[in-house]
């Protein structure tokens, strides 16, 4: 869709100093001083100081300077702010202060909404779409259900992509990444095609010469055998099971954008985008970073270690070629595709805004890749294929007044409707049935198919009141009513899996969900001067509730085990902001507590290779955040600034938590799952063997460090000639956390502090820019989210567990690029 786009994201404060492309003979760039940004976080244009909200927003300057063209190079340097990439499942988790939904089911829509250009994009495989040539991008934090809708209850990245200006501009750029050998290039076109009508068109293209971590996979065999019961004796064949890919990739997206004026009072802005995204090993970036022995239990020469490394392996070739969407080589990879299209009317009156937004946007994702992250020899190795693809349409109708009087009002509509095709093929075990039909069959375990559709109706509506001057009273409230009709299958099972009671294939659930809600919030805000603001608000969210497509059924499970209730969150905000000494200093202050109850997770079964779904009762986040900004008008061009975050999020009482592999009684795991009455009660030794559920309550959710912040400065300097260079220096620093929501201590991430830098120099022409960009410089290697690895671990709920080897998403290590850019 539009383009890989993210990067260094800076907080509120850190607004857009003076950039390269700014005018030199404006005011800032002679005399210095902080510029704003104008962000549209209740859905009208407001500076970030003004708005009473936490927002981060950067702006296109600050995206080109160090080349943020994916969410993950944002996330990468935005404190409480962090995106794991995983092979499978959502594909992504985005977590903001330490709310996130985890990735392993495709069924789980994130806690962090994305919008582009007004229109939802849910799912966490959006992170493989096209983020580039913006107009700006925001991360709002906190539940934002009244402006953006459901599934924002940890927050929103809203993303405005870049329209036709009213002047001819020719953009060119071309760049090298030297850590993968990345070769990528952009070129922009923006013109004018008459008095009323705009067109611009972008695409960026990019293509990796090797990876950015180290395979460390060898060759090895993977044997099955030929039979159809476990008493039979079957013909063992030993396949040969080449290494991985490296994880380099390639990727493609074009997007256009007509932009039609017809009246002062009309604009009608179109917008149509295509992208491909692949790869050749979707795992590469999984690190088995913690083995009780030191060394992984499938593998021992492979050792277990915190470093820019994995090991993975083909399909074996003779099996691939039976496996749908397997390659013919065995080689793995992942390719997804995307198109949208996007229509924003908008009416603009003396005192009346009436605003439209029509979307259409589709994915489709297939990938092939070893399911433990390991490469190994035996029948214990995984190799799966996914085929996927999903469909929303979206309306959404809004009117509002701006008098500047009294009072003012919003009022608003939305539809949406999706439908996701799920179906997903497992070789694992050494299972072979050469009798199964149809012929791709023969080397599966088992086969899913699963499709979920989806209608979602809401309004909408605010009222702000102005009692007494500089004060502002709002209050609104979004209804949400959705249906999700779903079902799953599993078509085929090998018949020693149904015997074990593993697999139940044949049998079709069928699921007719429907939910309601009211999200109310107010806000109060005071403004004593132009340059302060004081704001409280009362804020609620909900996530919808649905259905795990890529479950596992078994003659133990039911229909509760892939059904999960909404998420919701509650609780108040408050913050000021200000803009001291002639708009050189800013100031800003928030604190916040939210209550988050029926948290969505999705665990991870290692023992068996399977998935649940659940609610995991309740949480709470609270915390402070400091940011500062500094522009002095005596030294124009330089900026500093920085944040100090603290963010506690802990679990409330949340019972009938699944227990990570090997976690003993003492450990915690002391609960036993009732089916009947779907809960948990404490272990009876005089009666239950195994206990298999715990309560987190107490411990601290996924990816949440108490302590997050940065620290940058910026400089460019005007020589005489009209030259320009510019220099900047970014670190991040984030405390210890653990990177699962099962509160497994083996999987603690340390403290760390990432660097970013850049160097430029602009001719005086502006005709051409030279950059050199730098990121994480510290080469800090930390995990952002995992699971148990696949087949290790034992004695869950019993005096005498041995803990799973844990396996990571991982950062990417320190990378350097240099880049051209041409403007005419």
């Amino acid at each position: 869709m539009l383009l890989a786009a993210s990067a260094a994201v800076v907080p509120a404060f850190v607004l857009a100093p003076p950039a390269f492309a700014q005018d030199t003979a404006s005011p800032q760039a002679q005399e210095g001083g902080i510029a704003e940004i104008i962000v549209t976080a209740r859905k009208r244009q407001e500076t970030t100081q003004d708005v009473p909200v936490a927002v981060v927003a950067i702006s296109a300057e600050r995206m080109q300077q160090y080349d943020l063209s994916n969410l993950e190079r944002v996330a990468a340097i935005t404190p409480s702010f962090s995106i794991g990439r995983t092979p499978s499942g959502s594909g992504a988790t985005l977590v903001l202060r330490g709310i996130g939904s985890n990735t392993t089911s495709i069924g789980l829509e994130q806690s962090v909404a994305v919008i582009v250009d007004g229109a939802y994009y849910g799912q966490g495989r959006t992170i493989n779409e096209g983020f580039f040539d913006l107009g700006r991008l925001e991360i709002l934090k906190g539940p934002q259900a009244l402006f953006f809708g459901k599934n924002a209850t940890a927050g929103v990245v809203s993303i405005t992509t870049a329209d036709p200006g009213d002047k001819l501009e020719v953009i060119g750029r071309a760049g090298y990444e030297f850590a993968a050998k990345q070769v990528y290039g952009e070129a922009i076109i923006s013109s004018p095609l008459s008095d009323t009508l705009g067109i611009r068109v972008a695409a960026r293209a990019s293509k990796q010469f090797d990876g950015y971590y180290k395979q460390l996979g060898t060759p090895q065999v993977y044997p099955t055998i030929d039979r159809t019961s476990t008493a039979a004796v079957g013909t063992t064949t030993l396949h040969s099971s080449e290494a991985a890919g490296d994880g380099r990739a390639k990727e493609a997206y074009i997007r256009a954008t007509l932009k039609w004026q017809p009246t002062d009072t009309l604009t009608a802005v179109l917008k149509a985008n295509y992208g491909i995204n692949e790869n050749n090993n979707p795992s590469a970036g999984s690190v088995i970073y913690y083995c009780p022995t030191g060394v992984t239990a499938g593998n021992p020469a492979i050792a277990c270690r915190r470093r820019f490394e994995s090991s993975a392996n083909r399909t074996p070739v003779d099996i691939a070629a039976t496996q749908p969407f397997a390659n013919g080589n065995g080689q793995t990879g992942n390719q997804y595709k995307s198109w949208a299209v996007n229509l924003g009317l908008t009416w603009a009156l003396d005192r009346l805004t009436i605003s439209s937004v029509t979307n259409y946007n589709w994915n489709r994702n297939t990938f092939q890749f070893d399911g433990d992250s390991l490469s190994r020899s035996g029948p214990q190795g995984v190799f799966a294929t996914e085929d996927s693809d999903f469909h929303a349409f979206s309306q959404e109708v809004r009117a509002q007044t701006s008098t500047g009087s009294f009072w003012d009002a919003m009022v608003g509509g939305y539809y949406q409707s999706t439908m996701r095709d799920y179906d997903a093929w497992t070789v694992s075990g050494g299972l072979e049935d050469s009798t199964a039909t149809p012929a791709f069959r023969r080397y599966l375990a088992n086969s899913k198919d699963s499709q979920t559709r989806g209608k979602t109706f809401a309004l909408f509506g605010q009222l702000i009141v102005r009692p007494i001057e500089n004060v502002e009273l709002a209050g609104g409230a979004r209804y949400t009513s959705e249906s999700k009709d779903s079902y799953f299958l599993q078509p085929y099972s090998h018949p020693i899996r149904v015997a074990q009671g593993i697999f139940l294939p044949g049998v079709t659930l069928r699921s007719n969900q429907d939910f309601q809600d009211w999200s109310p919030e107010a806000t109060v805000t005071w403004k004593p001067t132009p340059d302060i603001t004081v704001y409280g608000a009362y804020k609620t969210a909900y996530k919808s509730g649905g259905f795990s497509n890529s479950g596992i059924f078994s003659p133990s499970a039911g229909l509760a085990d892939f059904e999960f209730d909404p998420e919701k969150a509650k609780g108040f905000e408050a913050g000021i902001k200000t803009t001291l000494l002639d708009r050189q200093l800013r100031l800003n202050l928030t604190g916040y507590t939210f209550k988050y109850s029926n948290l969505q997770l999705d665990f991870f079964r290692s023992d068996i290779f399977a998935f649940t779904t659940i609610n995991a009762g309740s949480a709470r986040t609270k915390g402070i955040e400091l940011e500062m900004q500094f522009a002095p008008h005596a030294l124009p061009g330089f900026d500093l600034h920085g944040s100090v975050n603290y963010n506690r999020a802990r679990y409330g009482d949340a019972p009938g938590a699944p227990c990570w592999a090997g976690q003993t009684r003492s450990q915690g795991c002391n609960l036993v799952y009732v089916p009947a009455t779907d809960s948990s009660r404490p272990f009876d030794p005089a009666t239950d063997l195994v206990a298999n559920r715990q309560n987190l309550k107490g411990l601290p959710t996924a990816n949440a460090p108490n302590w997050t912040g940065n620290l940058g400065m910026s400089y460019e300097a005007l020589f005489a000639s009209g030259a320009k260079v510019n220099l900047g220096v970014d670190a991040r620093y984030s405390g210890s956390y653990l990177a699962t929501a099962f509160g497994n201590p083996f999987t603690r991430q340390r403290r760390y502090v990432s660097l970013d830098a850049s160097v430029g120099f602009t001719t005086a022409d502006e005709h051409w820019q030279f950059q050199v960009i730098g990121k994480n410089l510290t080469n800090r290697w930390y995990a952002i989210g995992g699971n148990d690895t696949p087949n290790s671990g034992s004695g869950t709920g019993t005096n005498a567990g041995i803990v799973a080897d844990q396996t990571g998403f991982a950062s990417v290590p320190r990378t350097v690029q240099a880049q051209v850019t041409f403007r005419y």
